[in-house]
């Protein structure tokens, strides 16, 4: 039985299919896990922190459990903060508001939009034509700054799915006494994650993108830049006292969690995250392997199609693909795939535009995107496959 929650979809000729869901970089399907955990919670659902009822103390040891739950899951140091946040580009422009004054940010021209665009005048740097590259350019540039720096890159590409040699960015930037944040969003749900271990200093993911659509993310990382920081939000549970002056709270959480958390959010993060932990990830990563490899063969053997890519076809990758269809837009394929075959797809830049136009080179428009994980089966890989088969056959 699929993990995730099913769904059927209506089709061109009126029948009812079961959904071929591809789009699961964009946002993955709620587990059955998540939805129970959600469920069961919600009985009790109250403000937490403050309230002295039963079900205030309930949900509030629900949601501080919730932070252990997800800060294990990532093997954070023991001293890390984790801050919930609503998603991964929440979590970096709360990281952005709380960069020491002077701080240069480096960040690859490859990145998604949430970890491009927070930072005030960064230096950014091309897209690496191989891997070892990009750790030559980071060293390069962070050679060049005085003052605090900060490294930003993506741990998985959200565009191909390649993945980033994050553990040598990590020794380049605290080899030059700067900083790496990492955007885990697409890593999370494909790998084990060990902050730790990769001596990350920040790191932030997406619940939406963890089986877990509650609209909770996270920042994990070293407490000192956020205790230092303004309240990212300012209002209730974010001060100690308020008068003529503002006593700000010097928890680092609490700070930045102002107002009434998402509550339900990161008990469905922590559920998921649990369910990951448990299930093992040897299985769960041969799995997503075997339909990746069946995916990028049947693609690569469709003439007209063509896979996008930033470094060699053999690098380790997650399982995302993006390709174009020669004589269909990006759209046109995207809206026949799920009008005739009921499957889900991505078209567009998926907020990556400047890594998109450097994949496209001198041809315009956009991309489609096919991203597989629990629940995907064969047989919405090989649908997929029949039906761009098809397309090719028609345009020719």
């Amino acid at each position: 039985m699929s993990p995730v929650l099913s769904l059927d979809v209506p089709v061109r000729d009126g029948a009812l299919v079961p959904y071929a869901n591809l789009d699961y970089a964009a946002s993955a399907p709620c587990l059955e896990a998540v939805s129970r955990a959600v469920a069961e919670a919600l009985p009790a659902y109250s403000s937490v922190h403050r309230g002295a009822g039963y079900a205030s103390q309930l949900t509030t040891t629900r949601y501080e459990q919730a932070r252990h739950t997800v800060k294990a899951f990532a093997r954070a140091r023991t001293d890390d903060a984790l801050v919930f946040t609503r998603n991964t580009t929440d979590a970096m422009n709360l990281l952005a508001r709380s960069l020491p004054e002077g701080t240069t940010v480096v960040v690859f021209d490859t990145e998604h939009h949430a970890t491009l665009l927070p930072w005030p005048a960064p230096v950014r740097l091309a897209p690496p034509a191989l891997p070892g590259e990009a750790v030559r350019a980071a060293d390069e540039a962070l050679a060049a700054i005085e003052g605090p720096a900060l490294l930003v890159v993506t741990a998985a590409s959200n565009v191909t799915g390649e993945l980033w040699p994050i553990a040598g960015l990590a020794h380049i930037a605290h080899r030059h006494g700067a900083r790496i944040a990492v955007d885990a969003a697409q890593l999370a749900p494909h790998r084990p994650l060990n902050v730790a271990a990769l001596d990350l200093d920040y790191v932030a993911f997406s619940g939406h993108k963890l089986y877990a659509p509650f609209g909770a993310g996270v920042l994990i990382g070293r407490r000192d830049w956020l205790e230092r920081a303004e309240p990212y939000l300012k209002g209730g549970g974010a001060t100690v006292a308020v008068g003529e002056q503002t006593e700000w709270q010097s928890d680092v959480e609490a700070r930045h969690e102002a107002g009434t958390p998402n509550v339900l959010g990161a008990i469905a993060l922590a559920a998921a995250c649990d369910h990951l932990s448990r299930s093992g990830w040897t299985g769960l990563i041969e799995e997503e392997d075997r339909l990746l490899t069946r995916l990028r063969t049947g693609l690569a053997a469709i003439e007209g199609v063509h896979e996008l890519a930033l470094w060699p076809a053999d690098h380790p990758r997650v399982g995302i693909v993006s390709f174009v269809v020669d004589g269909y837009t990006a759209r046109e394929v995207a809206e026949r795939l799920s009008a005739d075959h009921g499957i889900g797809v991505r078209d567009g830049k998926f907020c990556a535009h400047p890594f998109v136009r450097h994949l496209l080179g001198a041809n315009s428009g956009s991309a489609v995107r096919a991203s597989i994980g629990l629940g995907s089966t064969e047989e919405h890989v090989d649908r997929l496959l029949t039906a761009l088969r098809r397309l090719t056959e028609v345009r020719g």
